[in-house]
């Protein structure tokens, strides 16, 4: 943990990280090797995939973890878990508010916190931890989640990392002595960095690096979307969480940030930020919202930058009339999207701009 200024600016290394992109873009091939990992590591609970909201708090009551800060030798208890689920919007369930509020409640790692139920009276547990690592598509984002949702609460306080394709094609996965090696010796650096327990500290160094990128953010934001605007004010956290998994990451230095933390931390933080806009760009009150994604989607993987009107056509026609259609390519040229070449004599064709 890290105290930056009193108990409202007490921050702990755990993050929300979810995977998007479509079927079979190799987001469960990607935290695969993850899970095997944390599952090696011991004293490390696992939330259960699919469960009630009663049943998380229930196993998350029951971790009773203590550690002792390796500097003052006091004791820490605290509970926690790390929910990690494939397929992320079957663990959520469907606009399940309960849940997302809870998990809005544990990201801030509260030292007390209490659920309230009709049988069995207040649930309270001590120092909550969790940390969570999903993985979804866009259309289940957009199904799963209330639409009041998707700009603060539960979304503001996920990274997403986001992408449309496959890198490449590997016909005939292999693993080398290398690969092997490596993945024992990550298995063995997560296992002793569970083991870590205190407060970070941090140098001269850190303070102004921070202090530049706080003041150059606030005034160059990364999204210009009121969807990311909760995530725009929690920012700040998300890269401090970033910074001390970082540190720990290096291990060179202990409990200690370093500008080469924060550095790091950055990187990551702008790189995920790269494609983040894409997650939610078919969520919207218009009822061609989705209809737009997808559009946009087609352009970006389309190999030319004009399209004859009846293959665009044949890509919408079991979700768009030729009504529908014509609204869409609308409102496609009204943001200069892409224009729409009439053609006397010949077929219409659908030039990409952007």
């Amino acid at each position: 943990m890290i105290n930056w200024g009193g108990s409202a600016l007490t921050w702990y290394p755990n993050l929300y990280i979810v995977l998007v992109g479509p079927s079979a873009t190799g987001k469960g091939t990607a935290m695969a090797p993850a899970m095997k990992m944390l599952e090696d590591i011991p004293n490390l609970e696992l939330a259960p995939e699919s469960t009630s909201l009663q049943a998380l708090i229930s196993s998350l009551k029951d971790t009773n973890l203590t550690d002792i800060d390796s500097e003052t030798g006091k004791q820490l208890f605290h509970s926690s878990m790390t929910i990690f689920s494939e397929e992320f919007t079957v663990f959520l369930g469907y606009h399940n508010i309960e849940l997302i509020s809870a998990l809005c409640n544990w990201y801030d790692c509260r030292t007390k916190w209490e659920y309230k139920t009709i049988k069995r009276g207040k649930e309270k547990i001590d120092g909550v931890w969790v940390n969570l690592i999903g993985g979804t598509t866009p259309d289940l984002i957009r199904s799963s989640l209330p639409h009041e949702s998707i700009g603060g609460g539960l979304t503001s306080r996920i990274i997403f990392i986001y992408e449309e394709s496959s890198d490449k094609l590997v016909t005939i996965p292999t693993e080398t002595p290398e690969e092997q090696q490596l993945f024992e010796m990550l298995t063995l650096d997560l296992e002793q960095i569970s083991l870590w327990a205190g407060e970070f500290r941090w140098t001269a160094d850190f303070v102004h690096k921070w202090d530049a990128w706080c003041r150059e953010a606030a005034e160059n934001p990364p999204f210009h979307d009121a969807k990311f605007d909760g995530y725009i004010g929690r920012r700040r956290v998300h890269l401090m969480k970033l910074s001390m998994i970082m540190a720990a990451a290096h291990g060179r230095n202990g409990l200690v940030l370093t500008a080469d933390d924060l550095e790091d931390a950055i990187t990551a933080l702008y790189e995920a930020e790269n494609k983040m806009p894409l997650v939610f760009k078919g969520v919207g009150r218009s009822d061609i919202a989705d209809l737009i994604f997808r559009a946009n989607m087609f352009f970006r993987m389309s190999k030319t930058d004009e399209i004859p009107y009846s293959e665009f056509a044949r890509y919408f026609e079991g979700d768009a009339d030729r009504f529908t259609l014509d609204r869409l390519l609308d409102t496609l040229e009204a943001t200069r999207t892409a224009v729409v070449i009439r053609k006397p004599s010949a077929e219409s064709v659908i030039k990409i701009i952007k």
